[in-house]
């Protein structure tokens, strides 16, 4: 009887030839001959039929493995993709978008007037998204072998599974390059377990780096746990995205509890992500001795851009009413000390959770607090936070200590700069005949007069940092008195009068307060210090 042979139906013939042991010894020219001469010569040779040979084996894997089928399509597979798609197969618009002029090709003699762009490399992309997912998987290893550039593999794997994962798509901000039809092959994409896809895809994502890849890989992440895949598979997620989590951006990290816990984001997992971090940067090879500039190596940059993104997460997920002190303190002690150049960033975080938290006690305030150096906030943080009705009254006084600390640092700063300024200005013997000329063209006497007027606000400046110091001193006496007595912690006013300074008034009040006090009044002098420190740059100190 006549049999047609396919590309669709030459694997299933080829098999039950092979089982019913249809050889030319029965007769001349038999079925198995015949459909092995064909898939030899017509399927391994064309790029759209091996792919329909290919598909065709999930029925009848076992023989076709036997006959080494599924091996000659997938190398056959791996080979065209390493070559110019115009010397196999027609038509050629499923492999891309024709140009012309640039190039011809010529189809049965005639000269067609058009050629592939053989720079996209994304063509073969759709055409093996039809496959199963271990047939897939077979492909991509095979390719890799062979050395397919890794992004071309990386491009094909996250077209494969934004095709079976359609949430993917949500955080993924669009499909990745052109997509190419293939209409010719009358196929329908296959039905598949989401979650065995999920845990498959993971085992083919190399290492690498970038912040498109990272997005993918947080988009995955999140699907992964809203299907409850193996921790296995969720762990190996994590630990790629901790390696280069200094890629990352906020809105991809605020991944929502998907589990019946309380809170509205997975803190957990965010938290694992940064062990995992740490853990790689731990295993980075040192920089030579040589290299002592921190804020130029390479190592350094990461992790201050980690710890930005840590306080920004901070302060994103402090709205959420119930969230745990403890779980704050953990996410900001994930990161070394040294991260932070500034804790600007972390003390916004605390006072939004402050503020979304109104019931915590002082000492809870205080715990949380002790996370911060006040040391490291910088002039305009600590304005705010002086003024900060949220925070416990010790904390203020820490801040007040360091205001004045960084006061005493600028203002010796300042007396320094002026002081080398004014070193030029001595005597400089100059002839008679060029004294003029020097005056009249560089303003030299105007450059004098004002050193002179420099150098008494320099020596007031000078008494007016003693008085500073003098002041300080006895406020800390004060502050060791008021520790003593226990009974007098009740009020921030009335620690106030004992120490015998004004809080800050707050930019609302109309007048200042007034307080009388029978001891001595350091905090006046300090008001009437600051005014002329500050005359000629009078600003909000609100930080936000």
């Amino acid at each position: 009887m006549r049999v047609e042979l396919t590309p669709r139906n030459i694997v299933m013939i080829y098999c039950t030839a092979d089982y019913l042991e249809m050889t030319d010894e029965y007769g001349e020219g038999n079925l198995l001959s015949k459909s092995e001469s064909f898939f030899h010569k017509n399927v391994l040779h064309n790029w759209k039929d091996c792919i329909l040979a290919l598909q065709s084996c999930e029925t009848v894997i076992q023989r076709a493995e036997k006959l080494h089928v599924v091996n000659k399509c997938v190398n056959a597979l791996s080979v065209m993709v390493c070559t110019d798609p115009s010397l196999f197969g027609w038509p050629m618009m499923m492999y891309g978008s024709l140009q012309s002029p640039g190039g011809s090709i010529l189809w049965n003699g005639i000269n067609t007037g058009a050629r592939i762009r053989s720079s996209e490399s994304d063509w073969w992309f759709e055409d093996i998204s039809y496959l199963s997912v271990s047939l897939f998987e077979r492909l991509i290893k095979t390719m890799e072998t062979r050395g397919i550039r890794p992004e071309n593999l990386v491009g094909a794997v996250m077209h494969y599974t934004r095709k079976y994962l359609p949430g993917l798509g949500r955080w993924q901000g669009g499909q990745h390059g052109i997509p190419r039809t293939v209409t010719s092959f009358s196929l329908t994409p296959i039905a598949l377990d989401q979650r065995v896809v999920l845990e498959s895809i993971e085992k083919l994502l190399p290492r690498k780096k970038g912040k498109s890849f990272c997005r993918f890989l947080l988009g995955l992440l999140r699907v992964a746990l809203i299907l409850g895949v193996s921790e296995t598979c969720k762990d190996a997620l994590e630990r790629r995205i901790g390696r280069q989590l200094e890629l990352a951006t906020l809105d991809g990290l605020l991944i929502p509890t998907y589990s019946d816990a309380d809170a509205l984001y997975d803190t957990d997992c965010f938290e694992r992500i940064i062990h995992h971090f740490m853990s790689s940067e731990s295993k980075v090879t040192p920089f030579s001795p040589s290299s002592f500039d921190l804020e130029t190596s390479p190592s350094s940059r990461p992790l201050q851009k980690v710890a930005k993104l840590v306080d920004n997460y901070i302060a994103e997920v402090a709205s959420d009413v119930t969230l745990k002190p403890v779980k704050i303190r953990s996410l900001a002690e994930a990161l070394p000390e040294s991260s932070r150049t500034l804790f600007d960033g972390l003390y916004r975080s605390l006072d939004i959770y402050f503020k979304a938290h109104p019931w915590l006690s002082d000492k809870e305030k205080e715990e949380l607090c002790s996370i911060i150096d006040f040391s490291k906030l910088s002039i305009d943080a600590c304005a705010h936070a002086s003024q900060n009705e949220r925070l416990p009254l010790r904390v203020v006084l820490q801040v007040l200590f360091f205001e004045q600390m960084h006061l005493r640092t600028a203002l010796a700063g300042c007396l320094h700069g002026l002081e080398t300024e004014s070193g030029p200005a001595g005597p400089v013997t100059v002839p008679g005949d060029m004294a003029g000329q020097i005056i009249q063209r560089d303003g030299w006497v105007t450059m004098v007069r004002e050193n002179r007027v420099l150098k008494v606000d320099m020596e007031k400046m000078r008494s007016r940092v003693g008085e500073l110091e003098e002041e300080f001193s006895k406020i800390k006496q004060e502050m060791k008195k008021v520790n003593k007595s226990h009974s007098s912690l009740s009020s921030p006013r009335v620690v106030a009068r004992r120490i015998g300074c004004s809080l800050l008034s707050r930019p609302s009040d109309a007048k200042p307060d007034t307080i009388e006090s029978t001891g001595p009044s350091p905090r006046v002098s300090v008001e009437q210090a600051r005014p002329s420190l500050h005359s000629r740059h009078k600003k909000s100190f609100s930080l936000f």
